[in-house]
């Protein structure tokens, strides 16, 4: 087993990978990081990650945009049952708003 550790520690280092500075959480042994994965030499094991800065934006666009989906829902439905023309006019504008702005998230 160590040596299938070692081969593959090796492999992420002819790839372009790097050794930490940080030691091994587990064992304190040397880290070898590729990609954004760490491999311990020693151990072999994985820390779990942290999700990046890029990973919880995306999460969190993701969560934002179908939020302001489901809000585009219910305000499409309260138009098509309103009869007053302002409060239509009020409904159109917050509509065409939620429109711009999920236009912007998707194009990130």
């Amino acid at each position: 087993m160590p040596n299938d550790i070692t081969q593959k520690a090796i492999k992420m280092m002819l790839n372009g990978g790097t050794l930490l500075s940080e030691p091994c959480p587990y064992c304190k042994g040397v880290r070898v990081m590729k990609d954004g994965h760490a491999l311990c030499v020693n151990c072999g094991k994985e820390p779990k990650q942290k999700p990046t800065k890029t990973q919880t934006k995306e999460k969190k666009s993701v969560s934002t945009l179908k939020t302001l989906e489901q809000k585009l829902e219910k305000l499409s439905s309260q138009l098509e049952v309103e009869n007053e023309p302002a409060k239509q006019q009020e409904l159109i504008k917050s509509i065409d708003s939620l429109i711009d702005v999920i236009a912007k998230l998707k194009s990130n």
